[in-house]
């Protein structure tokens, strides 16, 4: 009973880490810079006077910088292998009948676990590199200066919930079967208190 529930809790911990990996992905502040610049992956938008938003998404991947190239590839592997890493609870689970052998849901429930801690370092990196770059940059005017957007807590975040789900799943066996054989005692005759005499 208690390795269903730290199964499950593995699972929750994993799928809500996976929906902020896809929440931090589309979220265009990544960067806020003087307030009113927001950018993002995939586009980058501007606050005017007026309050309203405008936001316009990049046409190219031939212009952008290479690290935003690569955050953008990396975020979205990750999230790509964290449906397979949803799923494979949902086939070995041991509340599911998908599969009778628990060895098998053992092993299914161990490599979701292992999905699920690399797709923490696929989120992690990126989100890392890109509060490095923000807060290493130099300083220029007060009002140019750049902050790091709600996106890249929201990935550490992720990356956090998603070690532990892993960390759960990889760590949770099924209770082993006991293989000690029980051979019976021998019995052995009782002797009585009296020895056996013969009278005349």
């Amino acid at each position: 009973m208690v390795f269903q529930g730290l199964q499950i809790m593995g699972v929750l911990l994993a799928f809500i880490g996976w929906l902020g990996t896809i929440i931090a992905c589309i979220m265009p502040i990544w960067r806020v810079t003087a307030e009113v610049i927001w950018e993002g992956l995939w586009m980058n938008c501007v606050i005017q006077d007026m309050g309203q938003m405008q936001c316009r998404v990049y046409d190219s991947m031939l212009p952008l910088p290479q690290d935003l190239q690569a955050a953008r590839a990396m975020v979205v592997i990750s999230v790509i292998i964290g449906v397979f890493g949803v799923l494979m609870p949902v086939v070995g689970g041991n509340c599911t009948i998908c599969m009778e052998d628990e060895a098998a849901k053992a092993t299914a429930c161990i490599a979701s676990g292992v999905i699920h801690i690399i797709e923490a370092f696929l989120i992690m990196v990126p989100v890392s590199w890109t509060a490095h770059a923000v807060l290493n940059e130099p300083l220029g005017y007060a009002a140019q200066s750049s902050e790091l957007g709600p996106a890249i807590y929201i990935g550490w975040g992720s990356a956090a919930l998603l070690l532990l789900g892993g960390g759960l799943l990889c760590n949770i066996c099924p209770p082993q079967r006991s293989t000690r054989h029980f051979m019976p005692a021998k019995s052995s005759r009782v002797r009585t208190g009296s020895p056996k005499v013969d009278y005349v």
